[in-house]
């Protein structure tokens, strides 16, 4: 497909909106049109007018849309100009595929709840509805969730002071690569080098703690998340802990531990965790299905899943996670009904309801054509029992993300138990503050007080190059902060 543009600044932003409808478009802007093509053009005054075409073997769809011009600051007057141009590709698409289920309308970012914060901080709260509903063409359930979560997120967010940041340790390996994983991980086997490995994340820690310490900032949560953590040895996850706790102050604070796979758990290990101050543990069945569990590529069974539940509840735990994903390949409602009643059986502190991702990076999606997905309409009944099952254990949804190529545009939701809020999911999806973040393919990032500018320092994906560059990336993390 063929994308037509005044404005090629845009080109990322406007092919996420035109595979919000064709999401395996493969979009240029060189060449010819023979499989379709979109012509949008921005033209500036006293309003800001884009007008989309778009045309295809079934005819030419067009709209223009209008918004008043803002002027002021350059970021400002490109925020509005891409809004513009999104939302007139939006609707020109929207006339071509009137069906498409699109819950969130031209909304293509991660964090609406966000969004609709920033909103009415700026617009004041009926404003803010009015551009959710009506120029950013969101459903009205979608706005209703977005604004509930806001809510409870707010003192949160509220509580949160300058000097405090979250702290992420990743472990990027696992014992077996999922179906539909794009993460930057890798498998463990008998010849990774993980002690390698491990002596560059320690090393990472301290100088991270030594940073954060001379800046006079303190954390405020931990979270340890991979791949699978659980995957290292009794004594590996030991020494990693005593290195977290000697070089920052886990005391008293949140601190969650991915446990994720129940083939990777064991009594020694959570002991391990729990000595340590671990105070949430997150096991994710993504099904309680076994034919599923194979098909997607886990060794593990349903039973081993309720085991492990059972297990970490008798070595004190109280707060504990438990993700599944709506969408999973042969499953239909049925099936994904019986994964929550399982999972409401165990009673989890926390359930976190994803909807599938066919990442392009994914081995689902390279051999998509192998696989029996649901429908669209599926899984979003689906989600919505995942809702129903979540407000039926006593859950409110307290954290909310979207991922590119979801089906049917839908969302992921954390619900919690009064008490159970994970503040560092609050924290790092809604940029509430800055993260220093260790391991290969982490994130580091620095919000600045106002939260209205965000700088961030990767950490290498490769586990090579990350070894190698601990002391350069600590540097320019020094550099961000000193800021």
């Amino acid at each position: 497909m063929k994308l037509i543009t005044n404005r090629p600044e845009f080109y990322n932003d406007i092919c996420e909106e035109i595979r919000l409808f064709l999401p395996r478009a493969e979009i240029t802007m060189e060449g010819g049109e023979e499989d379709g093509s979109l012509s949008l053009m921005l033209s500036t005054g006293e309003y800001f007018d884009a007008s989309a075409v778009y045309r295809c073997d079934e005819g030419e769809y067009s709209y223009t849309h209008r918004t008043p011009y803002r002027g002021g600051s350059e970021v400002i007057e490109r925020r509005y100009a891409k809004r513009c141009m999104k939302a007139a590709c939006f609707r020109a698409m929207r006339k071509a595929f009137p069906k498409k289920l699109i819950p969130w309308g031209s909304l293509t970012g991660i964090r609406p709840t966000r969004l609709l914060r920033e909103l009415i901080s700026t617009e004041g709260y009926e404003e803010a509805k009015r551009l959710m509903l009506e120029e950013f063409d969101v459903s009205y359930d979608k706005f209703l969730l977005a604004e509930r979560i806001d809510r409870i997120q707010r003192p949160v967010i509220e509580s949160a002071r300058p000097d405090e940041f979250g702290v992420y340790i990743g472990v990027p390996f696992c014992r077996t690569r999922c179906l539909y994983c794009s993460f930057a991980s890798q498998i463990r086997t008998k010849k990774t080098d993980m002690a390698a490995y491990l002596e560059a994340l320690h090393r990472d820690i301290e100088l991270g703690s030594a940073m954060a310490e001379a800046h006079g900032l303190k954390a405020r949560s931990f979270y340890m998340g991979g791949g699978t953590p659980t995957i290292l040895t009794e004594r590996e996850l030991d020494e990693l802990l005593d290195k977290i706790c000697a070089c920052y102050d886990t005391r008293g604070r949140e601190f969650t531990v991915e446990a994720g796979r129940p083939d990777t758990i064991t009594e020694e290990k959570l002991r391990v965790m729990k000595a340590h101050g671990v105070s949430r543990v997150s096991v994710n069945p993504q099904t309680f299905c076994d034919r599923t569990l194979r098909l997607v590529g886990r060794d593990h069974t349903s039973a081993d899943i309720e085991a492990c539940y059972e297990l970490v509840r008798r070595i004190g735990f109280d707060s504990v996670n438990m993700d599944l994903i709506a969408g999973l390949p042969g499953e239909d409602e049925t099936a994904f009904g019986a994964s929550l009643r399982a999972a409401e059986a165990l009673s989890p502190e926390c359930l976190t309801v994803h909807t599938l991702a066919i990442k392009r990076a994914s081995r689902l999606h390279e051999h998509l054509d192998e696989y029996d997905l649901p429908s669209v309409e599926s899984v979003e009944r689906m989600v919505d029992m995942g809702h129903e099952t979540a407000e039926r254990m006593g859950m409110e949804p307290y954290y909310m993300y979207r991922q590119k190529y979801m089906a049917g545009n839908l969302e992921n939701v954390g619900y919690s138990k009064s008490g159970s809020i994970c503040i560092y999911n609050i924290d790092m999806m809604e940029d509430g503050m800055s993260i220093l973040a260790h391991g290969a393919g982490a994130m580091t990032k620095r919000v600045f007080e106002g939260g209205g500018r965000i700088e961030r320092v990767p950490n290498p994906k490769d586990i090579d190059t990350y070894i190698r560059k601990i002391e350069q990336t600590n540097a320019e993390r020094e550099e961000l902060f000193s800021l």
